[in-house]
């Protein structure tokens, strides 16, 4: 149950060789991350306001080939692994007009408290959503 996201490359998502800036990827898998969430039924300004937080802490991209300016990307983002503490998600970019594969990925993610800064458990109200997620994705491999 992967889910997808359009994006389309802006021109300021370019660098000197006029092909996507490998730091933009990062960024677009929180553009998935963030819409997996909402799509579960959880959004961060809700976990901001139960007082938690949802940083990396681990990331990592590996480039297969090239986006340009004006591509119309796919973002998929699928739940991997889900404990109480963390959560680690992997993403793939593909071109849409060909399905090219750019890049893969993977982060984790901590839940913390926003008060003190430290590891918490996630309460059963968002762990719930979270494991439903997690299982239909093993379900369906």
């Amino acid at each position: 149950m992967a889910i997808t996201v359009k994006h389309r490359v802006n021109f300021y998502d370019t660098d000197a060789m006029a092909v996507v800036h490998h730091a933009n990827y990062i960024r677009w898998f929180e553009i998935g991350r963030v819409e997996y969430l909402r799509q579960i039924g959880i959004t961060l300004n809700d976990l901001m306001a139960d007082g938690f937080v949802f940083p990396i802490t681990n990331i990592d991209a590996r480039y297969h080939a090239s986006g340009k300016f004006d591509d119309e990307l796919l973002i998929e983002t699928t739940a991997n692994e889900l404990t109480k503490a963390k959560m680690t998600f992997s993403y793939r970019i593909l071109r849409e007009k060909d399905g090219l594969l750019l890049v893969t990925g993977h982060s984790q993610n901590v839940f913390t408290s926003m008060a003190t800064g430290k590891v918490v458990r996630l309460p059963e109200k968002y762990y719930v959503k979270l494991a439903a997620a997690t299982k239909r994705e093993k379900d369906n491999v």
